[in-house]
């Protein structure tokens, strides 16, 4: 054998590591490591320093979540720089175009709905909706259904969800839209299908926002939940809070509303909305001072209708007239001019019907009910027919608003006056009731109005609806003696059911003569033939003395009788 093969047969000497081989390994090894780390070249992922101003507000953008002021600020002036340079970067301006939208809602100043428009436009002209510009499309969806154009954002959104599917983006807008349409089964269809595609925040807090419209509270209050434990940012934080502030305070608990807003206000002081439910919720509570110093600070930030509205109608209960002129002035002001296309129907609608003229109130409700047949317009449409006198048209549409499930107070205490008006008390009393059971606080006007209203109608009369009142006194039926009592033995069944088919006056053609009831006696010298069957049943005998019948023989002296057995007659001759 040739010794290399000899050599490769024998067995090779175990491998021993002394501490000098282990420290040259370790060696080696860091500085294969640290080779690597040199030679490969730096990414955008390896930076650990947290992420700026700008970076925060454009993934908050993306994501659909809100972003705190400063950080919004810096993003819009870095994107309008940007673009300025390099004017056919059509995600530059998509991204743009979505900022604009965001701080228009914190802001609530219609001025930067025609700027997002502009943007998003461009981005569309770079890069046609044909060729699959999604964020574009988007944000043209999440746009006109900010402005109230639902119609338009349903057709965007549904583009969007064509071309890609899984567009998570998609859903949210068509979750807006589908709702402000009124089909709110598409809405929780669109929400369940998030909830697929894209689950966290937004997926919790759009199935919180259906559930609510289709008045499943505890639902809506547990998709809150599973928001806030989404929420990472301080703005995502506050939003939630300041939702669930807004659930809290349509069910009636004004304090435990009023430590949502104030724990909104801490996570972003900025956030005018939860300034205006802090104010709500201490005006529900007797803090009608500080009530009126909130309103005037979210004024301040946000020109919101609504905040409007609520200030003069609390200064109107306040006796302060002369106070509640400005914003009064305000929402005059919105009504004749909207600013950038905003659509704001329902809080003019109602605030003419109230304190202006129902007639243009009911004109333009009526235009807005023909675009969007959503639950608001509906109940705003039917109180202003209400304020103009035409109350039958205006209970169909006060029946219209609660169809859909929606726990409103301000929807019960319409539909209650509206029905007390047209004399129908059970039904207006029941309506107020709820409406003062759901938020006894709900306005500074209409809820003492509501507890009047209450008041004149009375409690129902006594004995209940008299459809259920009883026409004859009540007697109490004889009950059966117990089986087990020890003067008693039990009873055989009774052949109940011969004795009720007993109908007709006379036995049947065909039928043999039935035998004689029990205990009752047999004449002496009565035939048993045949042909004188109708002798013991003859209908005077029975009931001339009006007695009761011996119908239940005591078993215990007469046995059952026998089948019957033709008597013997007399003898013959």
């Amino acid at each position: 054998m040739d010794p290399i093969d000899k050599e490769a047969q024998e067995a090779a000497p175990p491998v021993t590591f002394t501490g000098r081989k282990t420290l040259v390994a370790a060696a080696v090894a860091v500085v294969l490591i640290v080779g690597a780390l040199v030679i490969r070249p730096a990414r955008a992922g390896d930076d650990a320093r947290p992420p700026g101003p700008m970076e925060r507000a454009a993934a908050a953008v993306g994501m659909g979540s809100p972003a705190s002021a400063v950080d919004l600020s810096a993003l819009i002036a870095d994107r309008e720089k940007w673009v300025a340079g390099h004017p056919r970067d059509e995600a530059a301006w998509a991204v743009l175009g979505s900022a604009y939208l965001e701080q228009a809602r914190r802001r609530a100043d219609p001025v930067w709905y025609p700027k997002a428009e502009r943007a998003l436009k461009r981005s569309l002209e770079i890069r046609p909706a044909e060729k699959g510009n999604l964020d574009a499309m988007t944000g043209m969806g999440a746009l006109a259904n900010a402005r109230g154009d639902f119609g338009t954002g349903r057709k965007w959104g549904e583009l969007v969800r064509a071309q890609a599917p899984r567009q998570w983006t998609a859903y949210p807008v068509l979750v807006d839209a589908y709702s402000g349409l009124g089909d709110y089964k598409a809405a929780e269809k669109a929400v369940e299908r998030l909830a697929e595609v894209r689950p966290g925040l937004t997926a919790s807090l759009k199935a919180s926002q259906v559930y609510r419209d289709r008045g499943w509270r505890e639902d809506a209050a547990v998709a809150l939940e599973h928001a806030a434990a989404a929420a990472k940012s301080a703005p995502e934080k506050a939003y939630v809070l300041y939702r669930r502030g807004e659930l809290l305070w349509e069910r009636g608990e004004a304090a435990e509303a009023l430590r949502q807003y104030e724990g909104a206000l801490r996570a972003d002081p900025a956030q005018a909305e939860a300034l205006g439910g802090r104010a709500r919720a201490l005006a529900g509570l007797g803090r009608e001072g500080e009530a009126v110093r909130d309103y005037r600070l979210a004024l301040g930030r946000a020109q919101s209708p609504r905040l409007a509205l609520e200030l003069g109608e609390l200064l109107e209960s306040l006796g302060r007239g002369d106070e509640a002129k400005a914003p009064f002035d305000l929402l005059r002001a919105a009504a004749a001019n909207q600013r950038g296309g905003v659509n704001e129907a329902v809080v003019l609608g109602l605030f003419e019907a109230d304190h202006g003229d129902p007639a243009a109130a009911v004109r333009r409700l009526t235009a807005e009910w023909a675009r969007h047949k959503n639950v608001h317009v509906a109940d705003a449409l039917g109180w202003a027919l209400h304020r103009l006198g035409d109350d039958v048209a205006a209970l169909e549409y006060a029946v219209k608003a609660a169809d859909r499930g929606l726990r409103s107070a301000d929807f019960a205490y319409h539909r209650g006056v509206i029905e007390q008006v047209l004399g129908d008390d059970a039904s207006a009393r029941r309506h107020l009731q709820e409406a003062l059971r759901t938020n006894p606080r709900f306005s500074p006007v209409r809820g003492p109005l509501a507890a009047e209203a209450l008041a004149a109608i009375g409690p129902p009369p006594p004995g209940g609806p008299e459809n259920v009142q009883p026409t004859a006194p009540w007697v109490m039926p004889e009950l059966p003696k117990p089986s087990g009592s020890p003067s008693s033995k039990p009873k055989p069944p009774k052949p109940a059911k011969p004795a009720e088919k007993r109908e007709p006056a006379g036995p049947k053609p065909g039928e043999p003569a039935k035998p004689a009831k029990p205990g009752e006696p047999v004449k002496p010298g009565e035939p048993g033939e045949p042909e004188e069957p109708a002798k013991p049943r003859e209908p005077a005998e029975p009931r001339e003395p009006r007695e009761p019948r011996p119908a239940k023989p005591a078993p215990e002296t007469e046995p059952e009788p026998e089948p019957a057995r033709p008597k013997p007659g007399p003898a013959a001759g």
